[in-house]
């Protein structure tokens, strides 16, 4: 047991067993609901963790690319006539060849440059959904199809739960094993410094460009399903505001822990929920919970728990 909880497949195992229990203790709908939600933005941080928390790189339009996923399983079966789960996959290529196109020249920046040009990757991908008309339906979105599999139609926040839950689990299993192998390593070199990892003999841009694209696919993913269990799809889904979410997601729960960037995405998703109870206060208790998070816990909730329980 030592052993296995000191194994980085702690995470994974730890998140099976959630998911596969959770469902004995949620009392309705509503909440297997909530908790379809939460793997599903908890996806999307995941990925997004792995470029920000391990190679270091800041990303402030990973929106976009949740919306290239959404509008995907949309626009594939309205007009293209292809089945949702081919338009998913298409979804999610298109995604992952459109960061590594735009990311061999962003990727070269750094700092607070990296994020105006992420930011305006994010800005150029919404106003496209929002002014083709003709394709998304502009600015009041579209209607999604439901996922169709082998003749059996997918609804309901049951099936979302379980087909949102098994996906976070397996793509935590590739996150958590990518983090181990060299590439892993690679990583986290280049997050200390690029200019030792460079003079060691690791090929920087190689590297970052890897993790932009599996970052990229992580959300457009987490996009399409979405897409697909709303049955609705906008462009706030692709927004600025949704681009910050995920980071705050991500920087809550702890950035360099995969276990954090989902405690965030559950954080986020569920605490406007709980915090209904304040009525028109609801927005200043929830930034006053964020504050004091960042205050007393400033690695992030789970890294500074851990760091905690550690020296007890």
């Amino acid at each position: 047991m030592r052993r296995l909880l000191h194994s980085p497949y702690a995470v994974v195992v730890l998140l099976a067993l959630i998911v596969a229990l959770l469902p004995l203790v949620l009392p309705s709908t509503f909440y297997m609901r909530m908790a379809a939600l939460v793997f599903i933005f908890a996806l999307a941080v995941v990925g997004l963790n792995l470029l920000m928390g391990f190679a270091g790189q800041v990303s402030l339009g990973h929106a976009g690319f949740f919306g290239i996923g959404a509008y995907a399983v949309a626009v594939g079966p309205a007009h293209l006539g292809i089945p949702s789960w081919a338009a998913l996959v298409l979804g999610a290529a298109a995604a992952g060849l459109m960061a590594f196109i735009v990311g061999r020249p962003i990727l070269r920046l750094r700092g607070h440059y990296l994020a105006v040009a992420t930011l305006g990757l994010g800005l150029l991908i919404a106003l496209v959904f929002t002014n083709e008309a003709a394709w998304t339906g502009g600015p009041d979105g579209m209607p999604v199809p439901r996922l169709v599999v082998f003749g059996f139609r997918v609804f309901g926040p049951r099936m979302w739960y379980w087909i949102a839950g098994i996906t976070l689990v397996i793509g935590t299993w590739i996150c958590v094993n990518l983090i181990a192998s060299p590439t892993g390593r690679a990583l986290r070199a280049i997050h200390d410094s690029e200019t030792a990892s460079r003079v060691l003999g690791v090929d920087v841009a190689r590297y970052k460009l890897t993790a932009f694209v599996i970052s990229a696919i992580y959300a457009a993913i987490a996009g399409a399903y979405l897409a697909l269990f709303d049955g609705l799809v906008t462009p706030i889904t692709a927004g600025f505001l949704r681009s910050i979410e995920f980071v705050t997601m991500a920087v809550l729960g702890g950035l360099g822990s995969i276990f954090g960037g989902i405690v965030g995405a559950a954080l986020l998703v569920l605490l406007p929920q709980v915090l209904t109870v304040f009525h028109d206060y609801e927005h200043i208790v929830l930034g006053a919970v964020m504050i004091l998070i960042m205050i007393f816990l400033p690695t992030g909730i789970v890294p500074a728990l851990a760091a905690r329980f550690g020296r007890r």
